[in-house]
């Protein structure tokens, strides 16, 4: 099934900021306290360090601002758009009418669509969230979703700060995926009547031929028009040609040179590599109660899964060996999954629609897997008193 760019599934657009409230599922007094907020009360903001070892500065929204922005998210992005081909990352799985997936939106599904070819284009946008402006942003909602000038305000108001999108915003993903949404599909278009493949996993554009030492200059020239149309400045540092004569073509980090994507050899030694450390950690008497231990652990599980998305031979082997070293739990983890379910217990009556109770809720239960290692029947009975107070819908992100 291609999807030649971002549909509607609906044809009644929100009419109005009472119909917005309505259909987010707020009141508008939320809403209303959520506009109101000054720029100082919307977002804190800290650091995170890039792999290059540069700052990446992240907001973190006010609770009120949040629970507006997952209501957008699962009540129109998630739920009324149908999400481009060429667009990966941060988007959901395209599903039929049975709810099966019928297209995979991760960076692995991303790279196999260049599989098999001999030239590469790779182009990155500067700093792309923090250059999408305000207006583009109501765009969008006029001219994609049809909404009107209040209800596009509103909505633009809720998903910028200061006349931008912003990473950490939770609908800052979306936006990223939809901004070129009325010039993109053309530009595709024209890229595939020269038999070349064009992908976009949030701000990274890959454009590929199956011919080799392909020139992509004309390639290039229309996509940074389009770019620079929607003011968009793109990173020359990172916008490089590539051809399978001298290296290996690499796509979000995968080789692409087979039929389909595979983790470059020295990607998997460097994993098994992590699993050998973990293991000689594991060792250390009392270390694998300790959060650090827990914390190595959940990050080289999290790399080792990565093999079993591409079917590698290795990734069960690596599993295997790690499940016989899974975090234990200490004292002070018996303590607090105390506490968490009396909390929750305290909390069922006023608060189990919330959100944060219902993420409170499957946190407790994430704690007693590990809790029920060592302490299993004191688990067993905190998981029976969790099963009395369960949250009305069993998915989060409703909330």
């Amino acid at each position: 099934m291609y999807i030649k760019k971002p549909q509607i599934t609906t044809l009644n657009a929100i009419a109005n900021v009472s119909n917005l409230c309505s259909v987010l599922d707020i009141s508008e007094e939320e809403l209303n306290q959520a506009l109101a907020l000054s720029d100082y009360d919307r977002y804190v903001q800290a650091k995170t360090e890039k792999n290059d070892g540069s700052f990446r500065t992240i907001h973190k929204p006010h609770y009120l601002l949040r629970k507006v922005q997952r209501r957008i998210n699962t009540r129109i992005f998630q739920k009324i758009v149908r999400w481009p081909s060429y667009i990966f990352g941060s988007v959901p799985n395209t599903k039929d009418e049975g709810n099966n997936v019928v297209e995979n939106k991760d960076y692995v599904s991303c790279a196999a669509q260049h599989c098999g070819a001999k030239s590469l284009l790779k182009l990155d946008i500067k700093d792309f969230f923090d250059n999408i402006d305000i207006f583009h942003v109501k765009k969008i909602f006029t001219g994609l979703f049809k909404y009107n000038c209040d209800v596009s305000n509103v909505l633009s108001d809720i998903c910028c700060y200061r006349g931008v999108v912003v990473q950490g915003a939770l609908t800052s993903s979306y936006i990223a995926s939809l901004c070129l949404w009325d010039e993109e599909y053309k530009i595709i278009e024209r890229l595939q009547r020269k038999g070349l493949v064009y992908t976009r996993l949030v701000d990274d554009i890959t454009v590929s031929s199956r011919i080799s030492n392909f020139q992509f200059d004309h390639a290039q020239s229309i996509i940074s028009k389009m770019l620079q149309d929607k003011d968009l400045p793109i990173n020359n540092n990172k916008t490089k040609v590539f051809h399978a004569s001298i290296e290996p073509l690499m796509v979000h980090g995968m080789r692409v040179n087979f039929k389909e994507p595979r983790y470059p050899s020295d990607e998997v030694r460097r994993l098994r590599a992590a699993v050998q450390n973990i293991e000689k950690l594991s060792s250390e008497v009392g270390y694998r109660t300790t959060f650090a231990y827990r914390k190595d652990f959940n990050r080289c599980m999290g790399r080792v899964n990565k093999l079993k998305r591409v079917k590698h031979e290795k990734h069960q082997v690596l599993i295997n060996k790690l499940n016989k070293i899974l975090p234990l739990p200490s004292k002070t983890d018996l303590r607090r999954c105390k506490l968490a379910v009396k909390r929750l217990e305290n909390d069922f009556n006023n608060k189990k629609e919330s959100y944060w109770y219902k993420k409170r809720y499957y946190m407790a239960q994430d704690r007693l897997n590990v809790l029920q290692r060592t302490y299993y029947k004191t688990a067993l009975k905190l998981r029976s008193r969790l099963n009395v107070i369960k949250p009305e819908y069993d998915n989060v992100e409703n909330a």
